[in-house]
Parts: C-alpha cells; sequence; structure tokens
C-alpha cells in the first residue's frame, strides 16, 4: 500500500474516532428523564389522572372482595334456607331472608311472599327481585367503565395542554429551539399515555367483572328456583 493511500485512512480512521468520542460526551451531558420528572412534567391533568387510578384501583379491590359467590349466596344461608322450605317453615326463612340480606336472600324472600298466589307467581316475582339485584350490582361495576373512558378524555386534555404550552413559547421567543419546546411535547406526550394506560386497564377489569357478574346471577337464579322446588312439588300434591 502506497503512502498516500495510507494518510488517507490513517486520517479517516483519526475523524471517525474523533466523531466517535463527540458522539459518547454528548451522550453522557444529556440526561434521560426519570419517572418523577416526566409525570412534573404533566401539569394538573396528571394529578386528575392519578385520582382517576386511585380510584379505580379501590373499586377493582373492593369488587375483587365483594363479588363473589361466598358473598352473594352463602352456602350455609343457602343450607338453612333448604331446611326451612323443606319444613315448611316459610315465615322463618323470611325472617332469615330480612336478616341477611345480599343477592340469594332477597330472592328467595320476594318468591316467598308470592306464596300464597301459587308457583308461577312465585317465580314471577323472584325474577323481578333478580332482575332488580342485577341492576344493582352491573350499575356498581359501571364505575369501573367511567373511569375507563375518563382517562383518555383527561389523556387528550393534557396534549391539548401541553401543545398550548408549546405555541406559547413559540410565542414568546423569537428563535426558539427544540429544547424550549420540550416542555409542552412532554406534556403532550405522557399526558396520552398515562390516559391510554387507565383507559386500558380498567376497562378490561370492567368486562372482567361484568361477565363475571352475568355467570355468577344466571347460576344463582337457578339456586333460587331450584330451592323453592319444595313448593312446586307441594302445589301439585294439593292440586
Amino acid at each position: 500500500m502506497n503512502a498516500p493511500r495510507k494518510k488517507i485512512l490513517l486520517t479517516a480512521a483519526t475523524a471517525v474516532i474523533l466523531l466517535a468520542g463527540v458522539a459518547l460526551a454528548q451522550e453522557e451531558h444529556v440526561k434521560s428523564k426519570s419517572l418523577l420528572e416526566l409525570f412534573e412534567a404533566t401539569g394538573f391533568v396528571g394529578y386528575l389522572m392519578v385520582l382517576c387510578s386511585m380510584i379505580g384501583t379501590a373499586l377493582v379491590i373492593e369488587h375483587a372482595v365483594n363479588l363473589r359467590r361466598e358473598k352473594l349466596a352463602p352456602a350455609p344461608l343457602v343450607q338453612d334456607l333448604q331446611a326451612l322450605i323443606d319444613e315448611e317453615q316459610y315465615d322463618e326463612a323470611i325472617e332469615l331472608c330480612d336478616q341477611e340480606g345480599g343477592y340469594i336472600s332477597n330472592l328467595v324472600g320476594s318468591a316467598l311472599r308470592m306464596r300464597h298466589a301459587g308457583y308461577a307467581e312465585m317465580i314471577e316475582g323472584l325474577e323481578q327481585a333478580a332482575n332488580e339485584e342485577q341492576v344493582k350490582l352491573q350499575t356498581k361495576i359501571s364505575y369501573l367503565s367511567l373511569i375507563g373512558n375518563i382517562g383518555p378524555l383527561l389523556g387528550l386534555l393534557g396534549t391539548v395542554t401541553g401543545m398550548i404550552t408549546s405555541f406559547q413559547k413559540i410565542e414568546s421567543m423569537k428563535a426558539p429551539t427544540p429544547g424550549d419546546l420540550a416542555v409542552g411535547v412532554y406534556e403532550s406526550l405522557v399526558n396520552t399515555t398515562m390516559g391510554l394506560f387507565i383507559g386500558i386497564v380498567f376497562l378490561t377489569a370492567f368486562f372482567f367483572y361484568k361477565n363475571k357478574v352475568t355467570k355468577m346471577t344466571l347460576s344463582m337464579n337457578l339456586q333460587a328456583v331450584d330451592l323453592l322446588k319444595h313448593l312446586a312439588v307441594s302445589e301439585k300434591a294439593v292440586g
């Protein structure tokens, strides 16, 4: 290899090394923002989304504790009701339902109050009570859907406020740089991300509990009807 060619290669290698050194120095100088710093860029909208997240989390925990078969239709209560109905102690069964409350108690209590009108009327009363109880449960879990829909809207609000901040910077400065606009851009993007995250999490939780409530209520409705089969047999025997 001749001397001029060696000189060119040496010069090129030196330039590459210098450029790499400059790039490394710039990377060391630029610090990535922490999560706290990113959150601080969200402005007041970020605090609203945190509040929504706290409320949504509390609802998820509350539903996990209370929306269970053991809470809505406790096995000992079902056994006691079955024993009282089989022994034709209907007034005692109604009193027990009133004392205990809950899904299965309200269904059976409403049905037993209609026993003098016949078995068909009892089942109709049970169905009406079941519809009321299902509405209560669906309304209870619907707040998760509300939180899941509010989150993205708040994220959109944060995006708009971030853009307003950016345009205010542009208006107030003669020669704005990308760094000057970064605050507004961070506000927009972080708010959008947080809003979408809230929507994904709590809408998923809502549909999970909605399906769970639908399956449980259908099963408990059939269980309540099964508790009353003794009255159907008695009515046929009398007929």
